[in-house]
């Protein structure tokens, strides 16, 4: 079963940075993509970034220069660092994994919050 474990979220003033983590169990996790999505108060989920299993990434145009996605597969562990964080990046944020036949598992989210 996959488990997917985010941490790292929390409160932080404009212009702040955060690192988020997702610990990933239950998968081969060198064959999935990962990503981060994330949903603010009364919008849609949206993709953040994501990483092949090659390492190959993309990012949302929200946040390009900004947040870069990384991967870990010794530590089945996936990360967001988000810098110059914005209030407009306050939302809940999921960690997902995708797996090569288009299957798509979720985190339960950590809570980012923006505000001086």
């Amino acid at each position: 079963q996959v488990q997917l474990v985010e941490s790292g979220g929390g409160l932080v003033q404009p212009g702040g940075s955060l690192r988020l983590s997702c610990a990933a169990s239950g998968i081969i996790f060198s064959r999935y993509a990962m990503g981060w999505y994330r949903q603010a108060p009364g919008k849609q989920r949206e993709l953040v970034a994501i990483i092949t299993n090659n390492a190959i990434t993309n990012y949302a145009d929200s946040v390009k220069g900004r947040f870069t996605i990384s991967r870990d597969n010794a530590k089945n562990t996936v990360y967001l660092q988000m810098n110059n964080l914005k209030s407009e990046d306050t939302a809940v944020y999921y960690c997902n994994a995708r797996s090569r036949n288009g299957a798509d598992s979720w985190g339960q989210g950590t809570q980012v919050t923006v505000s001086s």
